[in-house]
């Protein structure tokens, strides 16, 4: 019986398989390399969500740093809560940019709040 040569399907398909940050047999055996693209993809998804709750709770261990150092509140979440009693709609990345960059407005911000609401 002749050899049989089997094309070039199946080379096509293990060559679009396109690994070239990873290491050892996860680049040249395609069982690894599909394996560890589902990892890969798994893991982007998972730190994408991660990196947000992150990202926020930096922002909030910021504003609660600037608020204590500069005495202009006591408590992180009591500012919060008078802002939004005041209705001052400032999201957490805006207050953690004003308190590394501008102190002074972090403070005109809280004494506005409180010289309407009457909180200390």
């Amino acid at each position: 019986m002749t050899r049989t040569k089997r094309g070039y399907i199946a080379r096509r398909r293990r060559k679009k398989l396109f690994a070239l940050n990873f290491r050892g047999a996860h680049i040249k055996h395609t069982r690894a390399v599909i394996q560890q693209k589902k990892r890969a993809l798994f893991s982007a998804h998972r730190d994408r969500d991660r990196q947000k709750i992150n990202f926020r709770r930096l922002w909030i261990i910021r504003i609660n740093a600037a608020i204590r150092e500069s005495w202009v509140y006591y408590s992180y979440s009591r500012f919060i809560h008078d802002l939004y009693k005041r209705q001052l709609l400032f999201n957490r990345k805006i207050l953690a940019q004003i308190s590394i960059s501008n102190r002074n407005c972090l403070y005109m911000i809280s004494n506005e709040k409180n010289s309407i609401v009457g909180n200390p």
